[in-house]
């Protein structure tokens, strides 16, 4: 019988309590799936307010005297099915809006005492600060846990092993070098094989320096970022390191996002009873003001309105699904220049393209079960989530051929249309122009309707859930675990 493992995965957001994007999806489906692989997570994260609010009854089982400039507590405590461990420092995470970013969209000035605060307590934790509860692996994710690995290299007593998942390069998390003291480093961290980045500390690159092992959230993002297109000035350290960098795709919870019994949606439905999902169309066209024709084409995009994203590509080919009587139904918040090219194509056509900016869960699920196409032109995609989602949902995802997307939708070529197997559609390079012709490809499988019957049900049969994805993180644990007990 295999040993159970305990896991302290450590993140800025976990969902449902918090979140801001793909990361919470996945710290808060994660854990649920490594249970079922005889992996025991507790989860910490900082105490927003409205995780705070979401925990209810904990357990107070620590306290810190100055935490980063103030007092703080460590608080145990269940929620949404998730064993939390929750930091509450009101100083550091007592305020209002993003968890990140101050409402003049600013960053909050103060994010690096905050998230190496975060990062002290679960060093602290990972030598040993609760006796009921020593992890035998620390799994940070992304640049605001990132400094955890460092800590633990540093603080040179025992440690666990370390995980280190990077969900996006693009985001390095960069101070000044003066903070090296303060965040709890000591000055010979501050090197070229340390967190030095440029003059500045880095704490992505503090977990990519010093994590046992390194994962992305797919393979094919895993091979891009070693080379210095992709690889965000990190891709000569990443080289440096590739034997201990491997891609683990992005899984979904497949109980949240499940059209058969979804209750955010207008009707529930299954591959099997795959009519019912005109409702949703339907649905979706009167809520956002569409024109309400059951026959056009109707493109979705759920995603966040920057250029990563390749939005701007959207914007500028809208002319060719207008010309084929295609329709676009935009859930986004982002840059505030395509947040207006999108309400201002709102309004030169009305009932044509609606765009809701902002975020809304309940309408994410109607457009991934109301849309017949998901756009993800993505200039690059560490995993995706949408797509996946898409698959779930029977709306043909429309993909850049990049990172995750490359890995999970398989393009309606001719030999994957003869063979049976297409699920999507793929395009390549990523330009407008590419983009205007998938999505005129896409109208033209859309008018056949048996290819696009066989399309979506092949979408509908992929498994995009955690239970892969769980599998290869526990063996990832394990033998991390087993490399570290033989070099003991």
């Amino acid at each position: 019988m295999t040993t159970a493992l305990k896991l302290l995965a450590v993140a800025s957001e976990i969902y449902p309590l918090i979140k801001t994007g793909g990361l919470a999806d996945v710290t808060g489906a994660l854990p649920a799936a490594l249970a079922t692989e005889g992996v025991a997570v507790r989860s910490l994260v900082p105490g927003y307010p409205t995780v705070l609010e979401k925990l209810g009854k904990a357990e107070v089982v620590q306290t810190f005297a100055d935490l980063q400039g103030g007092t703080a507590r460590l608080l145990a405590g269940k929620a949404d099915g998730l064993d939390l461990l929750v930091l509450d420092a009101p100083h550091l995470y007592v305020r209002p809006g993003d968890p990140y970013v101050a409402p003049d969209r600013h960053d909050w000035p103060d994010n690096a005492f905050r998230f190496a605060g975060l990062a002290q307590v679960a060093t602290r934790i990972g030598q040993g600060l609760l006796p009921g509860f020593v992890p035998d692996i620390v799994h940070a994710h992304d640049w605001q846990a990132a400094l955890t690995p460092a800590l633990l290299h540093y603080a040179g007593a025992r440690r666990p092993g370390t995980v280190m998942t990077v969900h996006n390069l693009a985001f390095p998390g960069l101070f000044p070098a003066r903070l090296l003291g303060a965040i709890g480093l000591p000055p010979e961290a501050f090197a070229i094989d340390g967190v030095e980045y440029h003059g500045q500390i880095s704490y992505l690159k503090a977990g990519l320096q010093f994590a046992d092992r390194i994962t992305t959230v797919s393979p094919t993002y895993a091979r891009e970022i070693l080379n210095p297109e992709a690889g965000m000035g990190f891709d000569g350290l990443l080289r440096a390191r590739a034997s201990v960098v491997s891609g683990i795709l992005n899984g979904i919870d497949d109980t949240v996002w499940n059209p058969a019994n979804d209750g955010r949606i207008a009707a529930t439905y299954t591959a099997q009873t795959i009519e019912a999902r005109a409702a949703n169309k339907a649905a979706l066209q009167r809520r956002l003001g569409l024109d309400g024709n059951a026959e056009a084409l109707l493109f979705g995009v759920v995603s966040r309105l920057t250029a990563q994203k390749g939005l701007d590509l959207l914007a500028s080919a809208l002319p060719t699904p207008l010309g084929l009587g295609a329709g676009l139904a935009l859930l986004g918040s982002g840059d505030q220049e395509l947040e207006n090219a999108f309400a201002s194509a709102q309004s030169a056509h009305p009932g044509r393209i609606s765009c809701v900016i902002g975020y809304d869960e309940d309408l994410a699920h109607l457009i991934q079960a109301g849309a017949d196409a998901l756009l993800v032109p993505s200039r690059f995609e560490p995993c995706g989530l949408t797509q996946l989602c898409a698959l779930r949902y029977g709306a043909i995802p429309v993909v850049a051929r990049v990172g995750g997307l490359a890995d999970t939708v398989i393009d309606a070529n001719e030999m994957a249309l003869a063979s049976g197997v297409a699920t999507g559609v793929q395009f390549a390079p990523v330009n407008a122009e590419s983009l205007e012709a998938a999505i005129r490809r896409t109208a033209e499988l859309y008018a056949d309707h048996e290819a696009w019957a066989r399309m979506r049900q092949n979408a509908m049969a992929t498994d995009v859930s955690w239970r892969k994805p769980a599998h290869r993180y526990a063996m990832l644990y394990r033998e991390i675990t087993a490399a570290r007990a033989g070099a003991a």
